[in-house]
């Protein structure tokens, strides 16, 4: 971890030294190309503390490969990512996680059989002598976490596989934030929660923001990005066709942006014909 992100292993950012008019990461006229194959072109996004970042778009429109390059898995093929301020060049999704951008994709990168204290600490296991768990220890900074979030586990022995879906989201999050995440790229999750767990889920994800957290959320649902989003981006096809602070666009425009605006309208009339 890099010393500008040392004072956050509890999770919470210093709102005095930081500066909501400044972008913790951002891209910067940023084209990506698989061979021919011209995927996005001419993204720019900025990200900043204490917001809610909703990249929206539907299938195909290029958002996948956008969260990749923000979590160091693939380098822009032209442009730059900039981070506090300077171009950087990410050697691998570690060297993004070391510089406080952390990824909760979809499939939460969590072991289903192992407990719930287990997966929160994966890959980060606490260790004394000779590399024996500080289970004890490990297992009590879990169940803090969790309810400084609010997530009410009673034990956090059990297999996390006996979590709701939001319940599982919410341990991934309160994961990232607890090792010093200042960046906050959460991919679909609530993609596959009914609406109860969907609320959970993005109460938490608020809740980020509000801890001084840059919260990028991904998703194909503008109801949801609405409910807990600063600023709203639009993708389509791999072009960014909407750039909009809240108080710049309704949901009701969000929507009808997000469900092809113009091409409805044309539809609609030749249908009518």
């Amino acid at each position: 971890m890099t010393d500008s992100s040392s004072n956050l292993s509890s999770g919470v950012i210093d709102a005095e030294s930081t500066d909501a008019t400044t972008s913790l990461i951002a891209l910067r006229e940023v084209d990506k190309n698989y061979g021919d194959v011209e995927v996005l072109k001419n993204i720019n996004l900025d990200i900043k503390p204490g917001q809610v970042t909703c990249v929206l778009g539907d299938n195909g429109a290029g958002k996948s490969t956008l969260i990749k390059m923000l979590a160091g898995r693939h380098a822009p093929s032209a442009g730059a990512v900039v981070l506090d301020g300077e171009p950087v060049t990410f050697a691998s999704p570690k060297d993004a996680l070391n510089r406080g951008i952390a990824t909760v994709y979809q499939d939460l990168a969590v072991v289903d059989q192992m407990s719930v204290w287990r997966n929160f600490f994966l890959g980060q296991e606490i260790t004394g002598f000779l590399g024996q768990l500080k289970a004890d220890e490990m297992r009590s900074i879990a169940a803090e976490e969790l309810k400084k979030m609010g997530v009410n586990i009673k034990d956090v022995d059990v297999p996390i596989s006996t979590l709701s879906g939001g319940q599982r989201q919410v341990v991934a999050i309160a994961r990232a934030l607890h090792f010093g995440a200042r960046v906050l790229i959460l991919d679909e999750p609530t993609a596959a929660l009914g609406v109860k767990q969907s609320g959970m889920v993005l109460r938490f994800v608020r809740a980020a923001a509000d801890r001084g957290v840059g919260v990028i959320l991904i998703t194909h649902n503008p109801h949801h990005a609405y409910l807990v989003g600063d600023h709203f981006i639009l993708l389509n096809m791999g072009r960014q066709v909407l750039d909009a602070e809240r108080d710049e666009v309704t949901l009701e425009q969000l929507t009808l942006e997000m469900a092809g605006g113009g091409e409805l309208d044309s539809l609609n009339h030749e249908l009518q014909r």
